[in-house]
């Protein structure tokens, strides 16, 4: 299987799917912050392995304890996975904590003060 086949891209958006409800929906760990998204991930081509990318909203401490909630859940998580998706094997999944949606919120935060410290261009005019 190729890395960019039409294959694995459905076999990447699936196991993010059903990822994404067992994390949000069958987890009972307090530890699991409930602002966790699964923002990619990478199955390999031989189905052994799988990256997962997972980003918390919150502080250091949520990102963390999210991590070790979901590090402790990996074999219940695999098992879910293997009974939801059909697939000749049931990947390793190896948690990568990705902080791109607190990225892109404190950027936004950014924009929004810059454009209230502008002066209002209709009054120049």
């Amino acid at each position: 299987m190729r890395k960019n086949s039409i294959k694995s891209t459905r076999i990447n958006g699936e196991v993010q799917r059903v990822l994404a409800e067992i994390i949000r929906g069958e987890i009972k760990d307090p530890r699991i912050s409930p602002l966790t998204s699964v923002v990619a991930v990478e199955v390999a081509p031989d189905l052994k392995t799988c990256k997962a990318w997972i980003s918390v909203f919150g502080d250091e401490k949520a990102r963390e304890d999210t991590h070790k909630g979901l590090k402790s859940a990996e074999g219940y998580i695999k098992n879910r996975l293997a009974k939801t998706i059909n697939l000749r094997n049931t990947p390793e999944i190896t948690f990568i904590m990705d902080q791109s949606i607190e990225y892109g919120v404190n950027m936004s935060k950014k924009i929004d003060e810059v454009l209230q410290e502008m002066p209002d261009r209709k009054e120049e005019t």
